[in-house]
């Protein structure tokens, strides 16, 4: 028996009580599962206890979960008899809650509310036995087992059309970094978003370690956690070309600038972890197990860059590299979906690709199925002559966020990383013909071949 005993989350402390009302109030499926068996009661503060109240009520008064938003209004409106302290509390908390929605540690704390709120409703269970075991009631006490036994189970079945109404309605938040070029960002509507793949195709030499590494000091500097995997080069090489780009110091002049350079990089508000795995060794699996640890540790990338997508070897094999660096693709845009981050990547072209004074989507190299999964492709253009004046040429082939077919012109130099967008475009129609109608009619004809093929 525990007449005496507190049932509560206290020994769990405050942080974790906030993290789960949180929890309920942004994740519908777990707010469904855990209200089966939780009691407000459970909280220990009274804003937290009236806040979950108040997600409750209203599912159960309209079947519909609330929204952030939402809760605004409800807050105003139904809790004019509570003590104006409480209010603003209650207040003051969804403000955080719509200021900072990442839960950290979200499965410990959802596991353990669960955990802890199905073993109450077990043991109410088992004193009501004790009872019906008097009156030797076995089937009704076998029947009050079981229920406890079942509430609390995984309910997921999707997105429910009625009781995930409010989330239709929701400005979507695609949290963008910055790319650093002021045009690109705003063909991107601020940079690329979470959960979308962006892919940067050149030629051999052209320097597409240089760009991507350009891409992750641009996010450094905004204070972005940054992951980036080497698949090519190691993870020192990497490393100095951070040093290079951030401090612009020439990669020839590093170690007589060692000094120089440490003071620089430690004010970067920004974190990066670079990891190194051996060329076609890995699958994505191997990624997508290192943000895992890094999870554990409380890592949350903001942007993951793949240096690069077609030295992985594929989960499974289908045969032709063309399948293969399609399944490859399909999984990395997967894994930025699932930690919600950006992620670029890029890509090797094929021999047209070299020297030329415009790469398009026509030179892309083995499958061409990948410009499908991407959501933002542009091309990088070096000529021999484009190397010796540190100039080249970006192309935009394909943009799911606006125009595409724009070239720009760049400053691009490899000796200190330095990689500049010009702002004005060029005319697609001076260079290769149009590329922009060449890029679109190719897609369209590959597009119809690939659908035959299914």
């Amino acid at each position: 028996m525990r007449t005496n005993e507190k049932v509560d989350f206290s020994k769990f402390g405050n942080m974790f009580q906030q993290s789960l009302v949180q929890l309920i109030l942004l994740d519908r499926t777990y707010s469904d599962q855990i209200g089966e068996v939780l009691e407000t009661e459970y909280f220990d503060t009274k804003y937290l206890k009236v806040f979950a109240k108040l997600i409750y009520d209203y599912k159960e008064k309209y079947q519909v979960h609330p929204s952030v938003s939402l809760m605004a209004s409800l807050i105003n409106t139904e809790l004019i008899n509570e003590d104006d302290l409480i209010v603003k509390q209650v207040r003051d908390f969804l403000v955080r809650i719509h200021s900072d929605p990442e839960v950290r540690g979200e499965e410990y704390i959802k596991d353990t509310a669960l955990d802890f709120c199905k073993k109450q409703k077990l043991k109410d269970a088992i004193i009501k036995s004790v009872k019906l075991l008097e009156n030797s009631s076995f089937d009704e006490i076998s029947d009050v087992i079981n229920e406890a036994l079942k509430l609390g189970q995984t309910n997921d079945v999707g997105y429910h059309y009625i009781k995930d109404f409010e989330k239709r309605f929701e400005i979507k938040i695609r949290n963008p970094v910055s790319t650093g070029w002021d045009k690109f960002d705003e063909l991107l509507q601020g940079g690329l978003g979470a959960g979308e793949l962006a892919v940067a195709m050149a030629g051999t030499g052209a320097g597409k370690s240089h760009l991507l590494v350009h891409l992750g000091s641009e996010a450094l500097k905004e204070g972005k956690t940054v992951v980036h995997y080497t698949l090519e080069l190691s993870e020192t090489v990497i490393a100095r070309r951070y040093d290079s780009c951030i401090t612009g110091t020439k990669l020839k002049d590093l170690n007589a600038f060692k000094d120089f350079i440490l003071e620089k990089v430690k004010d970067v508000p920004g974190t990066l972890i670079v990891k190194e795995y051996p060329t076609k060794s890995i699958s994505t699996n191997a990624i997508k197990n290192h943000l895992e640890k890094l999870k554990m540790r409380d890592v949350k990338p903001d942007i993951i860059i793949v240096d690069y997508a077609d030295l992985f070897k594929p989960k499974k094999s289908f045969g032709e590299k063309r399948h293969d660096l399609e399944s490859i693709y399909e999984d990395l845009r997967g894994l930025a979906q699932i930690y919600k981050c950006p992620m670029w990547t890029v890509s090797q072209t094929n021999r047209t690709g070299y020297n030329a004074e415009l790469v398009t989507i026509e030179s892309v190299s083995e499958a061409f199925s990948k410009c499908f999964v991407a959501d933002f492709i542009f091309t990088l253009s070096r000529t021999t002559e484009d190397k010796n004046n540190n100039s080249g040429r970006f192309f935009v082939a394909k943009n799911r966020f606006g125009p595409d077919g724009l070239i720009y012109p760049i400053k691009m130099d490899t000796s200190n990383v330095s990689i500049k967008v010009e702002s004005q475009s060029v005319d697609p129609s001076t260079l290769n013909g149009n590329p922009a109608k060449t890029q679109k009619d190719l897609l369209k004809k590959k597009y119809k071949e690939l659908m035959g093929e299914k």
